[in-house]
């Protein structure tokens, strides 16, 4: 079926753009995997998925829901967040390129990271004379 609409034939249209976001996280995913020396058939154990259809999402033929997306993420051993942001489902978590590689990092736990996070975001906070809201700890006339 030919397309007509000027607004579809160019390139990165909507149908373009969701295309890509399928191949976008399927080669994450194979990118992630590979990182972890993990076969196709070991993650598709662990992620409770099956062989064909796992690779059918890392050749970007599949877009896995968020359901699937959470499962491959316990198998690889990384953030379901990080997943969801490759698929497009959230948005890409303001921080720059520390919070990117912390979040990538396969060496750490979900838990170790987060630790990592919140130390890293208290100093910026510090380092910006602001404090979280509720966050009564310092008063304004606190010197250290």
């Amino acid at each position: 079926m030919e397309r007509t609409s000027e607004r579809d034939d160019h390139a990165g249209g909507p149908m373009d753009r969701v295309a890509d976001l399928g191949k976008d996280i399927g080669s994450y995913i194979r990118q992630q995997r590979n990182n972890a020396k993990i076969s196709l058939r070991q993650l598709s154990r662990l992620a409770g998925v099956s062989n064909p259809y796992l690779s059918q999402i890392e050749r970007g033929l599949r877009k896995p829901s968020a359901e699937i997306l959470q499962q491959i993420a316990k198998g690889l051993r990384i953030s379901a967040e990080a997943l969801y942001v490759q698929a497009g489902i959230l948005d890409h978590p303001v921080g720059g390129p520390v919070v990117e590689a912390v979040r990538a990092d396969t060496s750490l736990s979900e838990r170790q990271k987060q630790v990592l996070l919140d130390v890293y975001e208290s100093f910026r906070r510090e380092n910006r004379g602001t404090t979280p809201a509720g966050d009564s700890s310092k008063s304004p006339d606190h010197k250290e």
